[in-house]
């Protein structure tokens, strides 16, 4: 499992960052956040300073957080107050695509159900 958060950590391009989510579910993990963090743990070599929180907060306290930001702001990552700007600098692999979703509707084929498989009446 940390093998592949690791290999998916590694491809992310300087100037860019991902979410800890997000890594997960590329390496073939959802829901495995916390493995990424995990995985970053102890680790060297690795661009650690790219992964994020949900929405591009940075989750390291004190001095490790303030590096964070300092080393993203010198590959170019702008903040917008305490978040990185996604829509500009999140990283998208490519091939990798999004599910868009419009209002309540989901796009696609696939229905939207609840956590009890029950759908979800638009």
């Amino acid at each position: 499992m940390f093998a592949k958060i690791k290999k998916v950590i590694a491809r992310i391009p300087k100037g860019k960052v991902a979410t800890y989510g997000q890594i997960a579910k590329m390496a073939g993990y959802p829901g495995a956040a916390r493995q990424v963090v995990w995985a970053l743990h102890g680790s060297t070599g690795l661009p650690w300073h790219r992964v994020l929180g949900a929405g591009g907060k940075i989750l390291l306290p004190g001095q490790n957080g303030m590096e964070q930001r300092i080393r993203l702001e010198m590959e170019g990552v702008q903040f917008h107050g305490a978040k990185v700007d996604m829509k500009s600098f999140g990283w998208e692999p490519k091939g990798q695509t999004k599910l868009k979703r419009s209002g309540t509707k989901a796009v696609g084929s696939a229905a939207r159900t609840r956590s009890k498989g029950r759908p979800i009446k638009d």
